[in-house]
């Protein structure tokens, strides 16, 4: 009688998962993202003063190897990146493009060596950018 209830149990469980994969498989299909552009996002660059405490904690942390991560608080998204240790100061970064698709949001930044002629130093540098925009659930896809 136990292997009889222990044998539905089973099946009924594999017949469970089976359906939740079979519906999970249909929902990506049917949300698939092609990646075109629906519309700029507009966006400021965060200086120093104006990053959140608990963001600013976060990349302290991290800051020593690259990093891409998201914040957010009620009403604005902060996206950051950090391109790890340079050996040298110099270092700039730029957004070419943050963007919004139909199911994500894609920021694409760029690391800036030092200019010709400049003097970078000698002191390692740890180039990270912030910006915000405004606050949407979307996942963000760094490019």
């Amino acid at each position: 009688m136990k292997n009889g209830w222990m044998g539905k149990m089973l099946r009924a469980a594999l017949a469970f998962t089976c359906a939740a994969a079979l519906v999970g498989l249909c929902g990506c299909s049917a949300s698939k993202d092609d990646g075109k552009k629906v519309k700029d996002l507009e966006f400021a660059v965060v200086g120093e003063p104006d990053i959140p405490q608990e963001l600013k904690q976060i990349i302290a942390q991290k800051q020593t190897a690259p990093f891409k991560l998201t914040y957010s608080d009620d009403k604005n998204l902060y996206i950051a990146v950090g391109y790890g240790e340079q050996a040298t100061g110099g270092y700039s970064i730029s957004v070419n493009e943050l963007y919004l698709t139909e199911n994500s949001i894609v920021i694409d930044t760029e690391l800036k060596g030092p200019e010709k002629g400049e003097n970078p130093g000698a002191d390692k540098s740890y180039p990270y950018i912030v910006v915000r925009t405004e606050y949407l659930e979307n996942p963000v896809v760094f490019q």
